[in-house]
């Protein structure tokens, strides 16, 4: 797990993440995390404004079926852009 702190509420205690990108202005991160007991893995986006990181988006999976299904439509919508995508010379 990397040292730097996530802009999460104390509610939620972090047992890993992998940041994706961050910029000045933009952070996205996966965060698993564990509240009441409950583990769940979170795609989060947060921006940077005035001076503060505020949570923008979360998407949660809580179970391997439902990422493989997320993860088969992602492929999928993938295949079309790239077959779309004049091939590079």
């Amino acid at each position: 797990m990397s040292e730097e702190k996530l802009p999460l509420s104390e509610f939620y205690r972090v047992l890993d993440h992998v940041t994706i990108s961050k910029s000045s202005k933009w952070w996205s991160a996966v965060v698993l995390t564990e509240a009441y007991g409950r583990k769940s893995v979170a795609l989060y986006l947060w921006t940077y404004s005035q001076g503060t990181w505020k949570r923008k988006h979360k998407f949660e999976i809580n179970r391997k079926a439902e990422w493989e299904k997320i993860k088969g439509a992602v492929e999928a919508m993938l295949q079309k852009i790239e077959g779309a995508m004049p091939a590079k010379q």
